[in-house]
């Protein structure tokens, strides 16, 4: 895999992360796929393999799990794969009254959303300013910049990885290595299904991209080293509206926009 340009991508199985490999594979990258679902990554190494002649390896890894990043890093190593893109898309939410919520899955959320992210960045990141080349793809949200009622850390998380990645963009200037954030809003990618929010306002009056729209417009940001990546006049504006409502005010809205959503739950629940 030296003579090639390698993209390691997480949350890679399905959705935006899968159709950002496929955009990699197509334009002569490697790929190293992370991600919980084994069985589909192999699925998916064998169809681009096929499909465009890409090298694939995979590497099943829960990124819950403490340790997640340094034995992916290790693996890397151990196989002498150089990392010259790294996209952090894995990302997960619950949507539900934060007090209700299990000390487990909250756990989860911040070790995927906030931890992994950061540790794979901190240690693939060296390698990458030596060589005087390199870009980084962190998936961000909308969600970064208002707090969400009923997803309260889903949004803190994106939130960080909003400030984390622009801060680091910063400091990386004049070094050839470049740091996206891409902030989609709701995506056809199974998400919402995923965390219970499909019944919300926000999934049923927005018109949600496609996972593959999104990734298109991700992939030619990145390579134009843009740093902050928000598809669409609409979601853009949605951000620009967010910095001018007071905090109070736009956390008002989001909590009546989930409320339906919360209460549609509850009468299901009882019925």
């Amino acid at each position: 895999m030296n003579n090639y340009k390698t993209a390691l991508i997480t949350g890679a199985s399905r959705g935006i992360g899968y159709e950002l490999a496929r955009l990699f594979a197509k334009n002569s990258y490697h790929l190293v796929l992370i991600s919980r679902n084994e069985s589909k990554l192999k699925e998916i190494r064998q169809k681009f393999a096929f499909e465009f002649k890409s090298e694939v390896i995979v590497i099943a890894k829960d990124l819950s799990l403490p340790n997640a990043a340094i034995e992916i890093f290790t693996e890397l190593h151990n196989k002498e794969i150089t990392v010259d893109v790294l996209v952090n898309n894995a990302g997960i939410g619950v949507f539900g009254n934060f007090n209700d919520e299990g000390f487990r899955k909250v756990s989860q959320i911040m070790q995927i959303n906030i931890v992994a992210l950061t540790e794979l960045t901190k240690l693939i990141l060296k390698g990458m300013v030596e060589r005087k080349e390199g870009k980084i793809l962190n998936v961000s949200s909308l969600a970064a910049f208002q707090p969400g009622p009923y997803m309260a850390v889903y949004y803190a998380s994106k939130a960080y990885v909003q400030s984390f990645s622009e801060a680091i963009a910063c400091e990386l200037k004049g070094t050839g290595v470049t740091v996206t954030t891409l902030c989609p809003g709701p995506t056809k990618s199974g998400f919402q299904f995923d965390v219970g929010s499909e019944n919300s306002i926000i999934s049923k009056l927005h018109f949600l991209s496609s996972a593959e729209d999104v990734a298109e417009y991700a992939y030619k940001e990145l390579h134009a080293g843009k740093i902050i990546a928000i598809p669409g006049f609409f979601n853009t504006s949605i951000v620009y509206a967010a910095k001018i409502i007071p905090w109070k005010t736009g956390a008002g809205i989001i909590r009546k926009l989930q409320e339906f959503n919360r209460n549609e739950k509850i009468v299901k629940k009882i019925s």
